[in-house]
């Protein structure tokens, strides 16, 4: 009797299409994709497009928390038992993203292992994202902070090829993420394109170009990891 094979999981074409419990929707730069506060029952995907994750204190004190491009996930805090979001998602520019409901992301993580790696391997560069952004903030300057800032935000360091032009992004926005000010941001701004490390025109919210000789700044002078035994 003959065998029925299993058939190959492709998780690009998964997460293009949609499908049950996948649905796909076109944001205007700008657009709010839910809100801190909201009810989290789906995990998203960016499908093209960049957006941006920010946090409000209960003293109304707003933070940029992360930025996201094309082929991140955000809002998978519903999947740890997360009811409420605790963050705002809101587009940089025109996206488009996938809205994976719970219960489908779920079922897909348990019956396709060529996702589940996938998947894992995206929690695992995050969390060691946030903890390389922790060691960032207890350790370098800001001047550190925003060059590597520009770094990841084009990709420098991914497999991806780096996309040396950043999308449109503001003075504030940059402060808010290294925890500096924006006349900080301006000064250092002014100080890389001096050097030759970025290029812009007509003001940084037009696009900035970033040259990987930005990398030098970076590396110089970084935090020593001491090996031990343990």
């Amino acid at each position: 009797m003959a065998i029925k094979r299993r058939r190959s999981f492709n998780s690009t074409s998964f997460l293009a299409k949609v499908g049950e419990g996948r649905s796909i929707r076109k944001y205007r730069k700008g657009q709010v994709v839910f809100s801190q506060g909201n009810a989290g029952g789906a995990v998203f995907y960016v499908q093209k497009g960049k957006v941006k994750v920010t946090v409000v204190s209960e003293q109304g004190k707003e933070a940029v928390v992360a930025i996201l491009g094309t082929d991140e996930f955000f809002g998978e805090g519903c999947l740890a038992g997360q009811t409420l979001r605790i963050s705002t998602v809101t587009t940089m520019m025109d996206s488009v993203i996938m809205r994976l409901e719970k219960s489908a992301i779920v079922r897909v993580i348990h019956e396709e292992p060529v996702f589940s790696e996938m998947f894992i391997a995206h929690l695992l560069g995050r969390a060691i994202r946030v903890e390389a952004d922790l060691v960032d903030q207890l350790f370098n300057s800001s001047e550190k902070r925003l060059a590597r800032l520009l770094l990841l935000l084009a990709n420098f360091g991914k497999e991806s090829k780096p996309e040396p032009i950043i999308a449109k992004i503001s003075q504030e926005t940059l402060a808010e993420m290294i925890g500096t000010t924006r006349s900080r941001v301006s000064f250092f701004m002014n100080k890389f394109r001096k050097l030759g490390f970025i290029v812009y025109n007509g003001g940084i919210e037009g696009g900035i170009e970033v040259h990987s000789s930005l990398l030098n700044l970076v590396l110089h002078d970084q935090p020593q990891i001491v090996e031990t035994n343990n």
